[in-house]
């Protein structure tokens, strides 16, 4: 019998950790972090890490395991995460999987196109270009050089942009020219949960999940990364907002509207992710009997 993942998505907020610490206990085995930033050590309150005492309690794969001055992507998620799985099939027959970025768990479930690898000087000027220029001058380079990607690819996501813009100026084509759609096959099966809840509650919590970040300190933590602020890892939501604070193009208020706001449309975008994906069941976190239950008969 293959070993198992149990992967658990949803919009931030919504309720992965607790879930997935319900299931890695009932399971007495590890969970792989599949977002995006909660792998920066550097990013302690922005991020919504799980708690210390869960991570002392759980291990935890891709939490704290890289700086923000080197940069990890959807490809080296692949590779990495498929090397956490092998080491937990070491010891347990099943795993978990937990996060809500979208494209990180595609790569794990499906592989990840090869992609050719693009100059690093390529690279360091396109990045200047957008420190320079901005998001809305990387939005309309994309655009115009592959409109196809542009129009099925999150364009407020800059190093999504920033990668397809970097393939495109090193190949001279497209960069979903060289997106094939094949799915790997992996030595393990899965069960995919996708989480969700009343579109009313859900921003409840996103809003005061970030008004607990501002008490925990996040401004401050802004002001202690502000000489970092050009690296690509902060260039993301609830940074970049109190960054402009700081610097002075709005207020603390206002910079605290805008993360809410702004990560009220973000959650509405990894819905409509999940929503496009085949082979998901859906699920409330709050009916957890039931999401253990379903977890239990997968591994059985």
């Amino acid at each position: 019998m293959p070993p198992k993942l149990v992967i658990l998505s949803g919009p931030t907020a919504v309720g992965k950790t607790a879930l997935s610490a319900s299931v890695a206990r009932l399971l007495q085995t590890r969970i792989i972090s599949a977002d995006s930033r909660q792998c920066y050590r550097e990013l302690r309150i922005g991020t919504a890490k799980p708690p210390r005492s869960l991570l002392e309690e759980i291990p935890h794969y891709f939490i704290n395991s890289h700086s923000i001055l080197h940069p990890v992507n959807a490809a080296d998620f692949e590779f990495l995460s498929l090397g956490y799985a092998r080491d937990i099939f070491r010891y347990r027959p099943a795993g978990v999987v937990c996060g809500g970025t979208g494209l990180y768990i595609k790569a794990l479930c499906e592989g990840f196109d090869a992609i050719p690898a693009v100059d690093p000087a390529l690279k360091e000027k396109v990045e200047g270009d957008y420190r320079s220029l901005g998001l809305g001058w990387l939005q309309q380079e994309v655009r115009t050089r592959d409109p196809e990607f542009f129009a099925s690819s999150d364009i407020q996501n800059p190093r999504r942009l920033l990668r397809a813009l970097e393939v495109s100026l090193s190949t001279g084509r497209p960069y979903s020219a060289f997106r094939t759609g094949k799915k790997a096959i992996r030595p393990f099966s899965m069960l995919r949960i996708a989480l969700t809840l009343p579109p009313g509650e859900l921003r409840s919590r996103i809003y005061g999940r970030v008004d607990a970040m501002m008490g925990q300190g996040l401004r401050e933590e802004c002001e202690s990364l502000l000489p970092f602020r050009d690296q690509l890892p902060l260039k993301t939501l609830g940074y970049r907002e109190i960054f402009a604070s700081l610097e002075g193009t709005c207020t603390l208020e206002e910079a605290v509207d805008r993360i809410k706001i702004n990560t009220w449309q973000y959650a509405r975008r990894q819905m409509t992710w999940l929503r496009n994906q085949q082979d998901w069941i859906w699920m409330d976190p709050r009916e957890e009997e039931k999401c253990l239950r379903v977890v239990r008969e997968f591994t059985e």
